[in-house]
């Protein structure tokens, strides 16, 4: 008896030419700006409140389970928090939208790390002011976690 191997379906390329490597193509995301998981988190909350507020609340299954997974994943949950990482990253503008959401998502604690993870931040700032930039960010990180 013959058998014939298994047939792998053919993988669908990508629409476009997204990617984010050591040169950001985006596509028409390019210069839309991002959210880190504690904006995305701070986000939901407040649209949240307004719907219940406005008594045309649902919360459905979709909501719920972003909801999980950002509460669980989001490295900060207080508003002045989240304020406080966006102004130190904002700092650094020669940084895109989607750098400085990845690195408020992350908490890398090296500039080797980031850049490791994010490494369209390679050329875009030194490894000094990016360290500095993360020394705060986990200063402000382990001060909330206390």
């Amino acid at each position: 008896m013959a058998s014939s191997a298994p047939q792998a379906r053919v993988r669908e390329q990508p629409m476009g030419e997204e990617e984010a490597t050591t040169e950001l193509k985006l596509g028409a995301f390019q210069h839309v700006p991002a959210l880190s998981l504690s904006e995305a988190l701070l986000v939901m909350r407040v649209v949240a409140d307004s719907h219940k507020a406005r008594g045309d609340f649902r919360e459905t299954e979709i909501f719920a389970k972003t909801n999980d997974y950002l509460d669980h994943f989001a490295r900060f949950k207080r508003k002045e928090n989240i304020e406080a990482v966006e102004r130190i990253l904002l700092a650094h503008p020669q940084l895109e939208s989607f750098e400085r959401a990845q690195l408020g998502s992350l908490c890398c604690e090296t500039a080797e790390e980031a850049k490791t993870l994010v490494p369209s931040l390679a050329e875009k700032i030194s490894d000094a002011d990016l360290q500095e930039a993360l020394d705060e960010v986990t200063k402000l990180r382990n001060f909330v976690e206390s």
